[in-house]
C-alpha cells in the first residue's frame, strides 16, 4: 500500500499529470440528491436536520446494498441505534448485510478519535486501507458515509479538520467510491463552513447535489491554511 505523507505539493503535481478520471463505461448511473454522480466523488453534505439527511441518504444507501456494493458508515455513538433503526425502516437488511461484511457501522471514537485524539495521517491511511480492502473482499464499490461532528469535540488534533479534508482529495482520485462527509450545518461556525466547502469538489446544499465552483486544489488550500495559521500565531 502506498504511504501518505505531507509532501502534498509533489503528490498533487504528479496526479495532475494523469488523465482526468471519468465514470467507467458501462457503469450503471448513481442517482443522488437530485443529480447523477460523475467522476468527482468526495462530497460534502450540509444538512439542516436528521430528517433531511436521511431523506437523501437512505435511497442512496439502499441502492448500493442492492447492487452488491459495500456500505461503510461512521456515526456519533450516541445515535448508533437510531441510525440502524432508520436503515431498517427503509427496508435495508441490516443484519444480513452485516453478516456478509457488506455493511460496516463504526462509532467515530473507533475511527476518527482512536486513542482519544485525531491524527490526520493515520486517518488518511485508514481510509485508503478501507477502500482498497473492500475491493480485495470482492465488492465493486464502497459507498462511504461519515458524520463529521466529532471535529467539535474537545480532543487533540481536531483543529486539523480542514487540512485533513483537503488532503483527502490527494489520494481519492478514483471515480469508483462515493464518499459523503455529512455535516450538521447548525453546529459549525460560518467561517469553518466556508472552508469546508472549499475542500470538497461536490456539495449538497438545500437538498441538491452540485459541482462546487469554490473548490480549491488541495495543495493550494493547505499552503493558504498554513500561511493563515502562521499569521495568526505571529499576532498572538
Amino acid at each position: 500500500m502506498p504511504t501518505i505523507d505531507r509532501n502534498d505539493d509533489a503528490r498533487e503535481q504528479s496526479t495532475a499529470q494523469l488523465s482526468k478520471p471519468t465514470v467507467s463505461e458501462g457503469e450503471r448511473p448513481i442517482r443522488f440528491a437530485g443529480s447523477e454522480l460523475g467522476a468527482k466523488r468526495h462530497i460534502c453534505g450540509f444538512f439542516n436536520s436528521a430528517d433531511e439527511e436521511y431523506r437523501l441518504l437512505l435511497p442512496f444507501i439502499k441502492e448500493g446494498i442492492e447492487r452488491g456494493e459495500k456500505a461503510f458508515h461512521v456515526v456519533n455513538p450516541n445515535i448508533r441505534d437510531e441510525h440502524l433503526r432508520r436503515l431498517k425502516s427503509f427496508g435495508i437488511d441490516v443484519a444480513g448485510s452485516e453478516k456478509s461484511n457488506q455493511f460496516e457501522l463504526c462509532d467515530w471514537d473507533e475511527v476518527y478519535l482512536q486513542d482519544g485524539r485525531f491524527d490526520q495521517d493515520r486517518m488518511l491511511a485508514r481510509w485508503q486501507s478501507v477502500l482498497e480492502g473492500s475491493v480485495q473482499q470482492g465488492f465493486p464499490r464502497t459507498r462511504l458515509v461519515a458524520h463529521m461532528e466529532w471535529a467539535l469535540e474537545d480532543r487533540e488534533g481536531v483543529s486539523d479538520l480542514l487540512e485533513y479534508e483537503a488532503r483527502f482529495n490527494l489520494f481519492h482520485q478514483s471515480d469508483r467510491d462515493p464518499v459523503i462527509c455529512a455535516y450538521d450545518i447548525a453546529k459549525f461556525r460560518g467561517d469553518i463552513i466556508v472552508d469546508i466547502i472549499r475542500t470538497h469538489p461536490m456539495i449538497i446544499i438545500g437538498g441538491f447535489l452540485q459541482e462546487n465552483p469554490f473548490f480549491v486544489p488541495p495543495a493550494e488550500f493547505v499552503r493558504e491554511l498554513r500561511e493563515r495559521d502562521a499569521r495568526q500565531a505571529a499576532h498572538n
